[in-house]
């Protein structure tokens, strides 16, 4: 964890940050050379992380199973940051039999001394990381893997990308890593900051979830799910542990209506494990948590009806 001389939490940036595309020509950023094919690409995540859970979410709408094989670190994380363990829902590293995730990162970089972090997608041809930074993995699972997926769900339609790109802007400053610059903050005066920014933006979605479905319009799009995985994760996680704790997500009725439709999307389900979420934050956070609790609540009935069939229809 890394903060700032005013107390404020500052996230770190990704570093491995070359793309897939449909036939290996250079993505937005970084190098060209990786082709979208089955079977050549890999991820690595934690159930535990937001933002890994989006990948495995995109993974899982776009029909990409069989094509992107996975490897899932143990839920609790080091000092060193993310290992392989023996744990219900995790797994062995499948490709290199490796015991930590930083063994990884030196085999792709040599000499690699930066955060070791999920996800990774990892080129199993080529032997190193493609990227590690989750908001472009989604975008490639979502346009690189037509051929082997879901061609016409698209997360990231062109019509409406201005609009994804500034809720997005929102949504990750003050909830996405807002959370975080809560529960990470190190002065009362970074704490209040974070919290008053991340409430407002809460009241505002719910606002906004009152008379449109989703959060650009009518249908799903990687905006929602980029806000989902940290709604999902609020209550159980962060309303105690980072003291986000103004309101829960079950007292903004759109916001929790809106979560659990997502939820109830098939196949999302299955990418969520609430063990590994509790377990991470509250066993692995020890300067926060220093011994190691794990709270056995709350209940959150996910399953209930969302009711939100009608929301933004025209009377």
């Amino acid at each position: 964890m890394k903060t700032n001389d005013k107390g404020e939490f500052v996230r770190w940036e990704s570093g491995f940050r070359h793309w897939v595309t449909p036939d290996g020509s250079p993505g937005p950023s970084g190098d060209g050379g990786f082709a979208a094919e089955p079977g050549r690409y890999h991820l690595y995540v934690s159930y535990a992380c937001p933002w890994a859970h989006r990948t495995l979410i995109v993974r899982a709408l776009k029909g990409l199973s069989d094509a992107i094989s996975v490897s899932v670190v143990h839920p609790l994380m080091p000092p060193e940051s993310w290992v392989f363990g023996d744990y219900p829902g995790a797994t062995p590293d499948h490709i290199h039999g490796f015991d930590a995730l930083h063994q990884l990162y030196a085999q792709a970089a040599p000499g690699f001394d930066g955060v070791v972090t999920v996800p990774v997608l990892y080129d199993k041809q080529r032997r190193t990381i493609v990227n590690n930074e989750s908001a472009e993995i989604i975008r490639m699972l979502n346009a690189a893997f037509d051929a082997w997926g879901r061609a016409e769900l698209d997360l990231y339609p062109a019509e409406l990308r201005d609009e994804i790109d500034a809720i997005n802007v929102l949504v990750y400053d003050t909830v996405n890593n807002g959370v975080y610059r809560t529960g990470f903050a190190t002065t009362q005066a970074a704490y209040e900051a974070a919290f008053d920014q991340l409430f407002a933006t809460l009241d505002q979605l719910e606002a906004q979830l009152a008379t449109q479905r989703y959060l650009v319009g009518d249908r799903i799009t990687e905006a929602d799910w980029r806000l989902f995985t940290t709604l999902l994760r609020f209550d159980p996680v962060y309303h105690g542990h980072f003291k986000c704790n103004l309101r829960r997500l079950v007292d903004y009725p759109n916001l929790w209506a809106y979560t659990r439709e997502l939820y109830q999307v098939p196949g999302v389900a299955e990418t969520v494990n609430m063990d590994h979420i509790k377990r991470h934050y509250y066993g692995s956070h020890t300067a926060i948590n220093p011994n190691g609790i794990v709270p056995k609540g709350p209940e959150l009935d996910l399953w209930a009806a969302p009711g939100r069939e009608r929301i933004g229809e025209s009377p």
